[in-house]
């Protein structure tokens, strides 16, 4: 690998970090102002879940169209069922992170704060775990799926022994 190569893929991996940043930064400003929203009608696992859910939704397009190039597939039905699976993960991810660190974080070490700087706290910390699950998702999603994943396992020295 020479330098002019080297130089060529960080700025591309800055721009898709970047691009995923912003994307993620407006789907994480919606899910933070909605969940607040949501409280005001359901328990505070369920308000997080709604956020979430609100932000998926309003989301979608601008991932799709900026980040990771995915707007350049050509193939929105795909690109829907990876980011729904990808989604799905950080939902849980988020949810439960939220939830455990409001039980076993916020409320035991911080009893004195007010009802809503706890649950935004941990709302905040479950929005951080949920941002790099979903990250890692599409990360590992677009590696397999631009061929890269087959071209490395073909080279693999155990894919390699078996095929003698």
């Amino acid at each position: 690998m020479n330098v002019s190569s080297i130089n060529q893929t960080k700025p591309k991996e800055f721009k898709d970090i970047f691009s995923f940043f912003l994307t993620a930064l407006l789907g994480a400003s919606i899910n933070f102002v909605s969940q607040i929203f949501y409280r005001n009608y359901f328990d505070y696992a369920t308000s997080v879940l709604c956020g979430y859910l609100t932000a998926t939704v309003l989301t979608f397009i601008p991932t799709k169209r900026y980040a990771f190039s995915a707007g350049k597939t050509g193939n929105t039905g795909r690109e829907a069922v990876k980011f729904l699976v990808i989604a799905l993960v950080a939902l849980i991810v988020q949810v439960y992170v939220a939830k455990y660190t409001l039980e076993w974080v916020a409320n035991p070490l911080f009893p004195t704060a007010s009802k809503l700087w706890r649950e935004k706290g941990s709302h905040v910390v479950g929005m951080g775990m949920s941002f790099m699950a979903n990250y890692f998702g599409h990360k590992l999603l677009t590696f397999r799926s631009t061929g890269m994943y087959d071209k490395l396992r073909s080279r693999s020295p155990r894919e390699n022994e078996e095929q003698f």
